[in-house]
């Protein structure tokens, strides 16, 4: 472990800038990916709730586009802090609609028509058995005639065309969260000793953004 981080007064370097987007803003992505996975385990499949991952996606880009510019300990300029938090917010959209998707699609195909009382419907692993266990409730039996699922192969393009759907809604709202992060910061004024394109000025000289310190 640097000793640099946990007995120098200095604070460690901010995170190298790469070419489009900063170091700090790649390892945001990271972490958004780890997030995400999270995120769609405990609301899509330990706690089967859709709409808490809607609800979620938008607040993790606040996260995550924050936590970009402030990896890279960047203010400005501008384009590059919008930069920062789309990449990460894209990463962690994507990271978060793939996961959502696949949860999803495995209740469908994988089931096997097992029902509350411990029956079994007589149905194909997947769809088939689906499409049965809805077409027997009352409840949904209608909906499936008017949206025309008539068997386990259109409800299974059914099911595949909305997770597509909903995952481009996780993506695009993930990102909307991170870009507002963004722009907040960008409202706000520097701290002290921070230059207009992110480096700042410590006890020890000039730090810039990719490192190099100069006395």
């Amino acid at each position: 472990m640097s000793t640099g981080t946990l007995l120098s007064e200095s604070p460690p370097a901010p995170a190298r800038p790469g070419r489009f987007v900063d170091r700090g803003a790649v390892f945001a992505g990271y972490v958004g990916i780890g997030m995400s996975v999270v995120i769609a385990i405990a609301f899509a499949l330990i706690i089967p709730v859709q709409s808490l991952v809607f609800v979620a996606a938008p607040l993790s880009g606040l996260l995550i586009g924050g936590y970009a510019n402030n990896r890279s300990e960047r203010w400005r300029p501008m384009r590059r802090m919008f930069a920062n938090a789309a990449w990460a917010g894209v990463v962690t959209g994507l990271s978060l609609a793939v996961m959502y998707i696949l949860i999803r699609l495995l209740f469908v195909f994988a089931d096997t028509g097992t029902m509350p009382d411990g029956s079994t419907l007589a149905c194909q692993t997947g769809p088939d058995c689906t499409y049965q266990r809805y077409a027997r409730d009352p409840e949904f039996a209608d909906d499936l005639v008017a949206a025309g699922i008539t068997d386990g192969d259109t409800l299974a393009g059914a099911v595949i065309s909305d997770q597509l759907n909903g995952g481009l809604l996780i993506t695009m709202s993930t990102l909307a969260g991170a870009l507002v992060a963004a722009g907040f910061r960008g409202v706000r004024t520097p701290p002290a000793g921070t230059r207009a394109s992110g480096s700042t000025v410590g006890a020890g000289g000039t730090t810039d953004a990719g490192g190099a310190s100069a006395a």
